[in-house]
């Protein structure tokens, strides 16, 4: 079977001119100039010139970013970071996924991953998918665990990768080092324990770098499937107590209907639990900290005196209503991380994927919620981008190319770094 073909033109700052190729063919960069056209805004740095650092007259000369090495060849490696250095230190690259098992699981999770259950003494990876000896309850699209998939760093786990290239990946002047966010996707087949997670202060009192603030993209629902997010107006602690106790804790909880495509705010301290019949994509903080309150009589440990104390009483969760732009629909952008949806047709430049009032250089991932896509550049060979794939992109990539492949729906999720927070260490 035969990729189609994909032909066409994706315009880095309006002068640079790639022709697309079906991967693995590598790019072929035309030294050509465009007709002028409006450009596009980036706080006060605009495309190749905001990127590399130079002059918007010199990037507007192709014969001049030849002669800097912009157009290198395809197979050729990224050059090591140094000070001053216009080139990337570190190109894009999927990463596997972790498959977490979860008493509250399913047995079959496709047809988005290739993973099911089977009576095995252990779980392992096969040629086609993975093997689970218990219920799937999470994906962990970027967990520490998670091995490199593609290019020179092939193996290594994120948590390794960060210890070894934190500047390349996170940029300049963040707070820490460590890998901000853990995205995952959660497939429930019963209900989830009823918890709450503590903030960046409560964590910290209790010896962990940081708390635990999510949000929950609807990737599928069956109809009236919910989740529960907050307590209804007016309940007080002493009632969540009690609801412990004597197993009425649902009836304090806000419940909310869920539709695909959907955006829900769940703050630190927010009371919640996730209910059969939806797909989410959740990204959160770096933190698998969580305290149960209620596990519907499942024979796991509780942790009543914490949840009481992480328990904010009104929080700001929810759902999110969608801000439509020009080039992108913001899912949500909260002190933590932003969720956009990127659209385009065949082809989109990496120079207009960050957002006009982003900070740049950071990290931001590339996950296809559907459908499939490419990475492609003069910088390194293409990287594949499968449905439900997700390919990390840290803050001094070189310049690519995102191919749509057929249906690509491509979300893409970024940290942020809020201020005066004591959760990054």
């Amino acid at each position: 079977m035969h990729r189609k073909l994909y032909t066409g033109y994706a315009t880095l700052d309006n002068r640079l001119v790639v022709t697309l190729a079906p991967p693995p063919c590598p790019l072929t960069v035309q030294h050509r100039r465009l007709r002028s056209s409006p450009k596009r805004q980036h706080s006060g740095k605009v495309g190749l010139a905001g990127q590399f650092g130079i002059s918007s007259k010199t990037a507007g000369s192709a014969r001049e970013m030849a002669r800097i090495g912009l157009f290198r060849k395809a197979a050729a490696s990224p050059k090591p970071s140094t000070a001053g250095s216009v080139f990337a230190a570190l190109s894009p690259f999927r990463i596997e996924p972790h498959f977490d098992p979860r008493v509250w699981g399913s047995r079959d999770l496709r047809p988005w991953f290739d993973c099911l259950v089977e009576d095995r003494q252990e779980s392992h990876a096969t040629d086609s998918g993975y093997i689970s000896k218990e219920p799937i309850g999470e994906v962990w699209l970027t967990g520490d665990m998670c091995p490199v998939a593609t290019g020179p760093h092939t193996g290594k786990t994120l948590a390794r990768l960060f210890e070894e290239e934190p500047e390349p990946l996170l940029g300049k002047g963040v707070p820490s080092p460590a890998s901000p966010l853990l995205i995952k996707v959660i497939f429930a087949r019963e209900k989830l324990s009823v918890q709450v997670h503590p903030d960046d202060r409560l964590a910290q009192k209790y010896g962990q770098p940081r708390g635990k603030t999510e949000c929950w993209y609807v990737l599928a629902a069956e109809p009236g499937a919910k989740v529960a997010a907050g307590l209804k107006p007016g309940v007080t602690l002493d009632q969540v107590r009690s609801g412990i106790h004597d197993g009425t804790l649902e009836s304090s909880l806000q419940l909310l209907s869920t539709e695909p495509g959907e955006m829900i705010f769940v703050d630190a301290g927010t009371v919640h639990s996730i209910w059969p019949g939806a797909v989410l994509l959740e990204t959160q903080q770096n933190c698998d900290l969580t305290y149960r309150m209620y596990d519907y009589g499942r024979p796991r440990e509780l942790h009543i005196e914490k949840s009481l104390e992480a328990t904010r009483l009104v929080t700001r969760a929810g759902k999110v209503l969608p801000r439509v732009l020009a080039d992108r629909t913001i899912l949500i952008d909260e002190s933590y991380f932003c969720v956009e949806r990127i659209p385009f047709t065949a082809s989109r430049a990496s120079t207009t994927l960050p957002g006009v009032d982003e900070p740049t250089p950071g990290l931001s991932y590339l996950f296809a919620a559907a459908g499939s896509g490419c990475l492609t550049s003069p910088s390194f060979s293409p990287i594949d981008l499968p449905p439900r794939g997700i390919i990390a992109v840290p803050a001094s990539s070189p310049i690519f190319a995102v191919l749509d492949l057929g249906g690509l729906d491509l979300i893409r999720i970024s940290p942020r770094w809020p201020k005066n927070s004591p959760n990054q260490k």
